[in-house]
C-alpha cells in the first residue's frame, strides 16, 4: 500500500478544523499530520517539518493566509497548498493563485469536493471548485488591486476596513514606518489617495471579510 497523503490544516475555527480532520481521516489515504488557528503556528511548524498538502483559510489571525502562502511556499516549494475559504472573487481568487496556491474551493463546497481536491492538488493538478472557476472566467482584470504584491494586498485590505497604520504594524510585526512606506506604495500602484476610497474600491469587489 502507498503511503497516505500527509495534511496540514489551517484555520482558525476549532470546529471547522474538527470537522475538515474527521472528514479526511476517514479516507485510507489520507492522514493530518498538524493542524493550527493561526498562520503564524503553521508557518513555525513547516519550518521544522514537511508534509504533502496544506489546506489553507484566507482570514486568520496574525500575517494571514496570503502571507502564509508565500512564507510556506518559499520554504517548501514542492509543498501543495489548497485553499479553502469563504471568499469567491475573482480577486481573492487570482491573488491567492499569483501567490502560489494550487487550488481554491470556497466553504460552501461539498465535502466530497474537498476530499478530490485533496487528492487533486496532490498530484500536481489544479483544483477550483465551480463557482470559482465560473468567477475566474469573468475575471476583473482591469482592477487596480491586482497589481500589489500579497503583502500589499494584505494591508490594502487592513487599510479598507479602517485599521490604522499602528494597528496594522502590530498585527502583522511589523515597524510603523513600513507600513507606512507600504501605503504610499499602494497608494500609487492603486490611485485610491483615502481610506474611504480603498473602502469603497474594496466593497465593490468583494475583498473585505464579512464584519470588516
Amino acid at each position: 500500500m502507498s503511503a497516505r497523503l500527509r495534511v496540514v490544516l489551517a484555520d482558525d475555527h476549532s470546529v471547522v478544523r474538527t470537522g475538515y480532520r474527521r472528514l479526511l481521516e476517514l479516507e485510507p489515504d489520507m492522514e493530518v499530520v498538524a493542524d493550527f488557528g493561526d498562520a503564524d503556528s503553521a508557518c513555525q511548524w513547516f519550518a521544522a517539518h514537511s508534509a504533502d498538502v496544506l489546506v489553507l483559510d484566507l482570514s486568520m489571525p496574525g500575517r494571514g493566509g496570503l502571507e502564509a502562502l508565500v512564507r510556506v511556499k518559499t520554504r517548501q516549494p514542492s509543498l501543495r497548498v489548497l485553499i479553502f475559504s469563504m471568499h469567491d472573487s475573482a480577486s481573492m481568487v487570482g491573488q491567492a493563485l499569483r501567490a502560489g496556491a494550487d487550488g481554491y474551493l470556497t466553504k460552501s463546497s461539498e465535502p466530497d469536493t474537498l476530499i478530490e481536491a485533496v487528492r487533486k492538488v496532490s498530484r500536481g493538478e489544479q483544483a477550483l471548485s465551480p463557482e470559482i472557476a465560473a468567477a475566474l472566467a469573468d475575471d476583473e482584470s482591469q482592477a487596480s488591486h491586482l497589481a500589489l504584491s500579497p503583502r500589499e494586498f494584505e494591508i490594502f485590505r487592513l487599510l479598507a476596513a479602517g485599521r490604522s497604520v499602528d494597528e496594522i504594524a502590530a498585527k502583522l510585526f511589523l515597524s510603523v514606518k513600513t507600513v507606512a512606506n507600504y501605503q504610499t506604495m499602494i497608494r500609487q500602484k492603486t490611485g485610491l489617495s483615502t481610506a474611504l476610497d480603498m473602502y469603497r474600491h474594496a466593497e465593490a469587489h468583494r475583498l473585505l471579510d464579512k464584519g470588516e
